[in-house]
């Protein structure tokens, strides 16, 4: 497989005037540990998508800000300090605040199994819990971010 068609397939919508599709990877909270970030933000990375990280202690406002600025097609937010809940609400209160409501939100970590529902019926759209690999990772981003795509196109998701 050539290198071309593997970035096209991975996030790279050329040829043509679409730009590849953008993902903020965003460490909120006190939470200091980033290497599983590091490592899904280097495999998003590696598939054609442009990656943004945050780096450490963000708060919810500064990620829904950079999101926005940065025009970003998903957020994908990690989460090891167990205020899931706390900082979800925040980060979705703010980018309804700034009108970006429609950037899906995935959020992976230590998650306990039963909090992944509730985190769905707030408005996270997938949580990666643990041992989840790397490639259904990929995967999902890619699929929300073409859902996106497709609606600010004014095509069905």
């Amino acid at each position: 497989m050539s290198s071309l068609q593997s970035t096209r397939e991975a996030g790279d919508l050329s040829p043509g005037p679409r730009r590849r599709y953008k993902v903020l990877v965003a460490k909120m909270g006190l939470d200091g540990h980033d290497r599983g970030a590091k490592v899904v933000a280097r495999a998003l990375r590696d598939a054609g998508f442009e990656v943004i990280y945050t780096g450490l202690r963000q708060t919810p406002q500064q990620v829904a800000i950079a999101a926005v600025q940065e025009d970003v097609d998903v957020i994908g937010v990690s989460i090891l300090n167990g205020a899931h809940f706390h900082l979800m609400e925040k980060l979705l209160r703010h980018l309804k605040e700034l009108g970006a409501e429609d950037i899906p939100v995935v959020l992976g970590g230590t998650i306990p199994v039963l909090d992944v529902e509730p985190l769905k019926k707030l408005g996270v759209r997938a949580v990666f819990l643990p041992g989840t690999s790397l490639r259904d990772i990929v995967e999902t981003v890619r699929s929300l971010a073409e859902e996106k795509r497709r609606r600010e196109e004014g095509e069905e998701p």
